[in-house]
């Protein structure tokens, strides 16, 4: 193994052996449940909404400002990447369509948020914008058109690609070079699924001469992230270029590549999530999956949120989009494999659209966009006017107690209840819990991992808090599989949001 994969593997484990975080609606790391129920919590929308709005007239985000995008923290600083658009080809050669460019904002709060001059990209006969330039050898690789991901890995050991994306460009089939499958109608442009890299986050060059996924089928890719031992791109798909496994007609769905190195992409694709009623005979109508999921990576576990489409229910009246009368929200899913999706309640709106007058009342768009920052998690969405005007195409803001998207408690008050844990290694438990006092405690103890209860390891928790670590009379077990139980009592009032274990 050469010296770059030694320190990419030693990052991975690294991060994987920090924190692993068991959420309450992990019903594979909190499987084992005896008396118990998930209540899922719904976003608050911040009132200062929207957050981050469409720029002047003749600016590269005047047409709208929308969070096919990312938001990251690092250090003191909320890094926004989002994409303008620009009605019209004024960049010379550029690909069939509407241009995207990929703009870029900063924030000291993640709620006000400012546009900085790069100096990079010519518009409008000057560089005083906020584009990102990207650079490739194919100019229509550079012209982002859909959906954008951003990755940042501070310990890549190649500094010049600490930072790299995954987005659609809608290119002339005639410049991608190794040809396209034969999967799907013949189109006169194609949707490439592009990969860049960059040192800042600001000057992006596209990883070879040609896109990811050259080869094969079009994929309108949303997704970015590593898991293990891959890098994986999510996004949608629906017939002809994607089926259900008895190979019938199938709505959109969210399918994955994988690539080892971020250079070679699988031809293979898994699919990763279909909303219940995409998989049921005939398909329920409107029950689609909207661009795959924004994505969260918490090391041991993606969270994330899936559009949640649902179809007009008229044909759009005669010179309307395509599209209108559709309504998306924004509903919660996991992954703990990094490539299988599901819905921990299918159906469930964790960020609802708006009520009709609001800024976001049509449809809302999920971003990478989520950093828990204090005691809140915060997360970034946008609004889609399906109804083609493009009016109020901006992106708001969302909270939630940190970590706090849902919780268990008993679901008859009159009985105790418990859950069990997957077996772990730890060196520190801690629950994000409420509810409970010396009242309504909470008992914990400590199983190997058949179950068997370990001599000296227990204890109460009586204080809620948002990390609260459980204190042991003695060291948990070095270097043993060890399994945590938690016992509620009868009319607990207490509430587990999530298990940290270090």
């Amino acid at each position: 193994m050469n010296l770059r994969l030694c320190l990419m593997a030693l990052f991975a484990l690294h991060v994987h052996a920090a924190e692993q975080t068991f959420f309450a609606f992990d019903d594979v790391n909190l499987a084992w449940q005896h008396n118990l129920k998930l209540t899922l919590v719904p976003a608050t929308k911040h009132p200062a909404n929207p957050v981050l709005r469409s720029g002047p007239p003749s600016s590269a985000d005047a047409g709208h400002a929308i969070l096919y995008g990312t938001v990251l923290k690092t250090g003191d600083t909320f890094r926004m990447w989002y994409l303008g658009m620009v009605e019209k080809e004024i960049v010379k050669g550029q690909a069939p369509g509407w241009w995207r460019p990929m703009c870029y904002a900063e924030s000291k709060d993640g709620v006000n948020w400012t546009k900085p001059e790069l100096g990079l990209m010519e518009f409008n006969g000057s560089k005083k914008n906020n584009i990102c330039l990207i650079e490739s050898e194919v100019h229509s690789m550079t012209r982002v058109n859909d959906f954008l991901s951003v990755l940042y890995e501070p310990n890549e050991p190649d500094a010049t690609k600490r930072y790299k994306c995954a987005f659609i460009a809608h290119m002339p089939i005639e410049d991608v070079k190794g040809g396209r499958s034969k999967i799907g109608p013949n189109e006169k442009r194609w949707g490439a699924t592009i990969t860049a890299t960059s040192a800042d986050g600001l000057t992006w060059k596209c990883v070879g001469d040609r896109p990811a996924n050259a080869g094969g089928e079009r994929f309108e890719v949303s997704g970015l992230y590593r898991f293990g031992d891959f890098y994986y791109t999510t996004g949608q798909l629906l017939s002809p270029w994607a089926w259900r496994a008895d190979g019938s007609d199938v709505g959109r769905v969210t399918l994955a590549y994988r690539s080892p190195d971020f250079v070679n992409w699988s031809q293979a694709k898994a699919l990763s999530l279909a909303r219940t009623g995409q998989l049921a005979e005939p398909p329920v109508k409107g029950q689609q999956g909207h661009m795959g999921a924004g994505i969260w990576n918490r090391g041991n576990v993606l969270v994330g949120l899936n559009g949640l489409w649902q179809d007009a229910e008229q044909p759009p009246p005669k010179g309307k989009s395509w599209n209108y009368g559709v309504h998306v929200d924004l509903g919660l899913v996991i992954s703990n494999d990094g490539v299988h999706f599901r819905e921990p309640v299918p159906g469930f709106k964790m960020i609802p659209r708006g009520k009709d007058g609001e800024w976001d009342d049509v449809a809302i768009l999920q971003g990478h966009a989520f950093v828990n920052e204090g005691d809140k998690t915060m997360i970034w969405y946008s609004h889609w006017d399906t109804g083609g005007v493009l009016e109020h195409m901006d992106i708001g803001l969302a909270t939630l107690r940190r970590d706090g998207f849902g919780y268990l408690s008993p679901k008859v008050e009159d009985n105790d209840a418990h859950v069990v844990t997957s077996p772990f290694i730890a060196s520190e438990i801690a629950l994000n819990v409420d509810g409970v006092s010396d009242a309504s405690p909470l008992n914990v103890q400590l199983l190997d991992h058949l179950d068997h209860p370990l001599d000296g390891y227990t204890a109460t928790v009586t204080q809620r808090g948002l990390h609260q670590t459980i204190a042991w009379s003695k060291p948990l077990p070095q270097d043993k599989r060890i399994v945590l139980r938690v016992n509620f009592a009868t009319k607990s009032a207490a509430k587990l949001y999530a298990v940290y274990v270090r």
